[in-house]
């Protein structure tokens, strides 16, 4: 790999900082143990000042960017470090922790988005990642400036999380390859085996708890008031500033134009509010002058968010979710729920749900078109084809689905829905494998049968 760098632009801590969302005027170190606001407890956001990103015009950030699309250069080729400066561009070369995340395939669903009416059809495969999830983008900032924290001596020994699977997978890899350790809580019995195996392969130390992802939210909270034990959940809004680099990874996909509709999968809601993040960003600084419509699907089993769109969000909905096969979506009091809120609001956005049955059907029919979907991503698909009947999304828009995780995280489901084995869902594209003896004829009379349907 080459060791080669670019020379960095003058921004510094002074730029870049953490303030609250709601309005305090004070600023704190990204470098500081620090999650929300000392003043008035809301949650906090990296802002980065515009009037030193605009010493560059839109046109020479498209090409600096478009310069460093996959290469060698550390830590540039990663998607989420080629935007270096509008991440945490005061993280010191030696303290990046990239495992060349990003740069996934903006996948053009073709067969399925015909099947379906709307042939601009795409889906962002966010699960083509490391450890199989959009997750990583947001670690691998989370991490690196941990890192740079324990080279200045701040308190910080370890670092922890909740999580529903996805999350705890992008802590304990990105960990270990830091060589910080990693603590993990899980709900007990509620996580794939898939998504259970990856922190402990990684060296984690997993804590099963008998109780849903919301329970274990609050046990970490209580866990990481000790300051050496560092939060690695999404109310840590270092997470988002790698999960808004996905947006801007689509506008670039697509030669810097701006997609009509994004559609995504979403339970404590940072990732709505990281593409928000994104999609801002980019308009203040004149790459683009419009705002995609940004849809959150959640499943009907665990739908806060939903509720409190169907009120006006009027008031924060928060409710014990229930079981779900999109596991990692099963939160019931979602911690990023202002910042959400301002992304629908501010994108003209929709907040849709789809069951345990729509979720199911959808999953199984884009892996029918030669995708191989998680759960979530049916969420989203299901949802997708609700805004199509409803003629919201139409025939010439351009819209994407994101993909949150890899569809081999949760094999288990799928062989469930082929075998006619999920409670509550008509398996309609069941297509299990079929047992036959070794004979020829008989498996020739089988091959016929089939194809002639």
């Amino acid at each position: 790999m080459s060791s080669a760098v670019e020379p960095k632009q003058a921004i510094d801590n002074q730029t870049t900082y953490f303030r609250c969302i709601a309005g305090c005027s004070a600023k704190h170190s990204l470098y500081d143990v620090i999650y929300t606001c000392p003043s008035c407890g809301s949650l906090l956001e990296v802002h980065h000042e515009r009037e030193p990103l605009k010493a560059r015009s839109a046109d020479q950030w498209k090409q600096l960017f478009d310069s460093r699309i996959s290469t060698t250069r550390w830590p540039y080729g990663s998607g989420v470090w080629g935007l270096r400066e509008w991440v945490i561009p005061s993280l010191a070369d030696d303290n990046v922790v990239s495992m060349f995340e990003g740069n996934t395939n903006l996948f053009w669903a073709d067969r399925l988005g015909k099947q379906l009416g709307v042939p601009d059809l795409w889906i962002k495969l966010c699960g083509n990642s490391h450890t199989g999830s959009f997750k990583d983008l947001g670690m691998t900032v989370l991490v690196s400036v941990v890192k740079q924290m324990m080279a200045e001596d701040k308190p910080v020994k370890a670092v922890a999380c909740a999580s529903t699977g996805d999350t705890s997978a992008a802590l304990a890899a990105y960990a270990a390859y830091a060589g910080i350790p990693a603590v993990i809580f899980l709900p007990a019995g509620k996580v794939s085996t898939a998504q259970l195996i990856q922190p402990v392969a990684n060296g984690a130390h997993v804590l099963a708890l008998d109780t849903d992802f919301d329970g274990c939210m609050k046990i970490v909270k209580q866990v990481t008031q000790d300051n050496s034990i560092y939060l690695a959940n999404s109310m840590n809004s270092l997470r988002i500033e790698g999960q808004k680099t996905v947006g801007i990874e689509i506008v670039r996909q697509f030669n810097w134009q701006v997609p009509d509709w994004i559609i995504i999968p979403v339970g404590n809601l940072g990732n709505i509010s990281a593409l928000y993040k994104g999609f801002k960003l980019m308009m203040d600084l004149g790459l683009i002058n419009r705002m995609p419509r940004l849809v959150a699907a959640q499943a009907a089993q665990a739908n806060p968010f939903y509720e409190a769109f169907q009120q006006g969000f009027k008031e924060k909905v928060s409710k014990t979710a229930g079981d779900t096969l999109a596991s990692a979506i099963r939160i019931g009091d979602p911690v990023s729920y202002d910042k959400a809120t301002t992304a629908i609001r501010e994108s003209d956005g929709i907040v849709e749900q789809a069951t345990e049955n729509e979720l199911a059907a959808a999953t199984a029919e884009a892996d029918l078109t030669g995708m191989f979907t998680c759960p979530h991503t049916g969420v989203a698909l299901a949802v997708l084809k609700k805004l199509i009947n409803r003629g919201l999304i139409k025939a010439s828009d351009r819209t994407v689905v994101i993909s949150t995780a890899h569809g081999l995280k949760f094999t288990d489901f799928k062989v469930k829905y082929h075998e006619s084995r999920l409670e509550d869902v008509m398996s309609q594209y069941a297509n299990p494998a079929v047992h036959l003896p070794a004979d020829a004829d008989v498996v020739q009379a089988e091959i016929q049968k089939r194809l002639s349907h």
